[in-house]
């Protein structure tokens, strides 16, 4: 089985412009008076690869716990875009018809537009990924990320794709169960040889 780690390392990774930079404290240190390591974490529940939930942008939206587990673990298709705006004509013209989890890479500078992302919500699309600190650029955030989380479209940002090559895989990505909260970090995974050992035949 090969695993490719699709997760942005949490302490290094470019953080959003006015999010908090994570830091770790140790709490407690293996010592004479000490037999265990402790450490403590403060950072944003949006730092690194993460998985936004409806409320980062609903009001009345579900919080990440209550989040379908099943959009996160399937079948996916990565594939690969341009730096820039993706509007809806370029989704219409170049991204694939049915595909229930799709992830972008755009070299962590592609966003979308609210037409783009409500073309693919209104495809029945399960999950988008992005490699992208976010699923909209600056200054056109919300429209984007209300068009997929309205039409219950998980958002999975923040991936590190550069060993990705575009194609079939299955994803393994549920975010933490941080209850109550709009988002929560995710360790998320590629399966590049499952049609191999799962015995289906590749299309």
């Amino acid at each position: 089985m090969k695993l490719i780690d699709i997760s942005k390392k949490y302490f290094s990774c470019e953080i959003y412009p006015g999010d908090p930079k994570p830091e770790a404290e140790r709490v407690a240190e293996i010592g004479e008076d000490c037999c265990y390591n402790l450490s403590a974490v403060h950072a944003g529940v949006h730092t690194a690869t993460h998985v936004d939930a409806p409320l980062h942008f609903l009001p009345d939206g579900d919080s990440i716990e209550k989040l379908p587990l099943d959009a996160f673990v399937g079948p996916c298709r990565v594939i690969q875009v341009p730096a820039g705006v993706i509007t809806g004509d370029y989704v219409d013209r170049f991204f694939p018809k049915k595909c229930e989890r799709l992830i972008v890479k755009g070299g962590g500078r592609a966003f979308f537009m609210d037409s783009s992302a409500q073309e693919l919500a209104d495809r029945g699309l399960k999950l988008i990924g992005t490699d992208s600190l976010s699923v909209g650029c600056k200054g056109n955030e919300a429209p984007p990320h209300k068009a997929f989380l309205q039409n219950s479209v998980a958002i999975l940002e923040g991936l590190d794709l550069s060993q990705v090559a575009p194609g079939e895989y299955f994803l393994f990505a549920p975010p933490v169960c941080y209850d109550g909260l709009e988002a929560a970090p995710t360790r998320a995974v590629l399966i590049a040889d499952y049609i191999f050992w799962s015995g289906k035949q590749a299309k």
